[in-house]
């Protein structure tokens, strides 16, 4: 027996889909350094989305990694791993019509392209959000960096491990100087999304 998968293909498409949730699917995918805000940033744009009418849900680190990729580390092979398989079910999403927000790290360039080729460059949307590593260190959110600095965890990205910067994101957002709230204004902008006055 062979163990090679087949794709079966649905009489429902994906177009069909998107016209039955009257949206456009896509992934936002949002990297930088720990601390730079990307799951605020992910949960505040799925909100707003949200009250919009719009359906979309939240990809990151500690919901993946406490199910479908609770099985690998924080080496570059694992790190790979968890973005690809991230891309994998960001696609999937997409391709049931819903817009998925991604919030990794994703420190590699090549794994953003192995993400980028997943999901499709049209759908793909990589937002790089800008925060220095001062800043991030000196917010640490969940007291990593010192822990890192500690030597209590390796292959932390900024202290023992590097974070190559996006080449031509889609969208750069400097979360170091801008608020939460200006930021997701951009973003729903960027998306094309009906902006209000004061939250959406």
């Amino acid at each position: 027996m062979s163990n090679k998968a087949s794709w079966h293909s649905s009489s429902v498409t994906s177009i069909d889909r998107a016209r039955l949730l009257h949206q456009s699917p896509m992934t936002v995918w949002l990297t930088g350094l720990p601390g730079s805000g990307k799951s605020t940033l992910a949960f505040e744009l799925e909100l707003r989305m949200h009250r919009l009418g719009h359906a979309c849900y939240v990809l990151d680190g500690d919901r993946v990694r406490h199910g479908l990729n609770r099985d690998l580390s924080f080496t570059p092979a694992d790190r790979a791993e968890n973005i690809r398989r991230v891309a994998e079910v960001s696609r999937l999403f997409n391709d049931a019509g819903l817009i998925a927000i991604t919030a990794f790290i994703a420190p590699y360039a090549k794994d953003r392209e192995v993400a980028r080729d997943i999901i499709g460059p049209e759908r793909f949307l990589e937002t790089y959000l800008t925060a220095n590593l001062a800043t991030c260190e000196r917010r640490d959110p969940k007291g990593l960096y010192a822990k890192a600095r500690a030597g209590q965890i390796a292959d932390f990205t900024g202290v023992s491990a590097p974070y190559e910067v996006p080449a031509n994101p889609a969208l750069a957002l400097d979360t170091a100087s801008r608020s939460v709230e200006a930021c997701i204004q951009d973003l729903l902008v960027f998306l094309s999304v009906p902006v209000r006055q004061g939250k959406a």
